[in-house]
């Protein structure tokens, strides 16, 4: 009979590639998967159930319908407003109402106010969220109960306790060093429920081994974020998208143009590459600071922006590129813990890269020859590594070779073994 896993996460379900892959991972060897996380009411085309990959997505309300008729509410009084205030005559037979109605109105403003001002409205939000979670997990007779991440693990951990079956913790981050995640709240919470779970999982070896030291418990297992194997073909014309010289060079970066991503080092850098187009592939929040810094060192004949693409067609335009720039900055834990997935991008569509000298990043470029590590903070050292490659048409060759070979290691099809074992093991024990 097969297993049923009840497996929990804190997001809509609309693009987490590590959540899909453990899914889809857990069907194909033959368990039944529920994957609970929360419907976004402002996307009217995802939802609330529907089949992926053979495992069944419930999505739980994300407002409790108390809020949303007080939206309703402010949407009608609105409307009336406008009426009111476009015609004057109106007025008339509402001043009796609106005495009557006035100090419900000033009450409704001021519980408005405290709720805006306390957070408790943010709160209800978030516990209502919990509580239906907790209701879906234990609609139904489970094996497994599978949390991703801080943020689900107490509805894994209470439906566990319930029922008396297994916990897996999957942990994508250090989550004491979580963006939001400030407090020493979140750290007593971790350590008490992960005395509670059967098996715990992280995506690197240097966060497994933090947090072992951290917590004083047995080194949790290590399940990477590769993606799956791909071999590239086709290829979009990024040079004509771009509007990039065919005897230039694509110097790419791809990705959310984002705080702590080196981006701004890029730039600093371009004035010492020997040539080349950096060409920026992604949108992000600081995307305008980057462009007026381009337009103030005068380097706009030197980088090209291009808007970000479907994450299935991305590898058709990372394809174009004679190398590839994953330089994340040493900004938190996080970072200087992670293997990035922009790494895997570049090496599937065989880019060699310009990447952070941080230890888990350095172990594959530097171990496997995919490319060339740097010290991110100096923009010198990173226009120092692209020049290298630039010159040398031999090394490049042979570190493109060599992505090709990496691929065949770094990838989910080989690390989805790993995985089905652990939940093998908890079964067993």
């Amino acid at each position: 009979m097969n297993k049923n896993v009840c497996m929990f996460v804190w997001n809509h379900f609309t693009n987490d590639a590590r959540v899909l892959r453990e899914c889809t991972a857990l069907t194909e060897a033959g368990y039944d998967v529920d994957l609970i996380c929360i419907h976004d009411p402002d996307d009217k085309d995802l939802l609330m159930e529907e089949e992926i990959n053979g495992f069944r997505v419930k999505r739980v309300k994300r407002y409790p319908d108390l809020y949303l008729k007080s939206k309703e509410w402010r949407k009608s009084l609105s409307k009336l407003k406008r009426k009111v205030m476009n015609n004057k005559l109106l007025m008339i037979p509402l001043i009796p109402l609106g005495i009557v109605a006035l100090p419900l109105l000033i009450l409704y403003k001021l519980i408005g106010l405290f709720l805006k001002k306390t957070n408790l409205m943010k709160v209800y939000i978030r516990f209502m969220i919990f509580a239906r979670m907790i209701k879906e997990g234990l609609n139904k007779n489970y094996d497994i109960y599978h949390s991703n991440d801080l943020n689900t693990l107490p509805q894994g951990y209470i439906c566990n306790l319930m029922k008396r079956k297994k916990l897996i913790y999957d942990s994508h981050e250090v989550q004491t060093d979580r963006t939001g995640y400030v407090g020493k709240q979140y750290y007593y919470l971790e350590k008490f429920l992960i005395k509670k779970i059967n098996r715990m999982i992280m995506t690197t070896d240097t966060r497994a081994e933090y947090t072992a030291d951290l917590y004083h418990i047995d080194k949790p297992e290590v399940i990477h974020n590769y993606p799956f194997y791909r071999e590239v073909k086709d290829k979009v014309d990024l040079y004509k998208i771009a509007d990039v010289p065919q005897d230039e060079p694509i110097l790419l970066y791809q990705g959310g143009i984002q705080e702590g991503r080196g981006i701004e080092k890029v730039v600093e850098a371009i004035p010492y590459f020997d040539r080349g187009i950096v060409v920026f592939l992604g949108d992000g929040k600081i995307k305008p600071k980057i462009m007026d810094m381009v337009k103030e060192m005068n380097l706009s004949d030197k980088v090209r922006f291009v808007p970000k693409v479907p994450v299935n067609d991305l590898p058709k335009y990372t394809k174009n590129a004679y190398l590839g720039f994953q330089v994340l900055q040493n900004i938190c834990f996080n970072h200087y813990s992670t293997l990035s997935n922009k790494l895997f991008e570049y090496m599937m569509a065989d880019v060699p890269v310009i990447a952070s000298d941080f230890p888990e990043i350095k172990r594959i470029v530097d171990g496997e020859g995919t490319g060339v590590t740097v010290n991110t903070e100096d923009s010198k050292e990173i226009a120092k590594g692209v020049n290298e490659l630039l010159s040398d048409k031999g090394k490049w060759l042979e570190y493109q070779l060599k992505c090709k070979k990496a691929k065949n290691i770094y990838n989910w099809e080989k690390e989805k073994e790993k995985f089905i074992d652990i939940y093998r093991d908890v079964l067993e024990v």
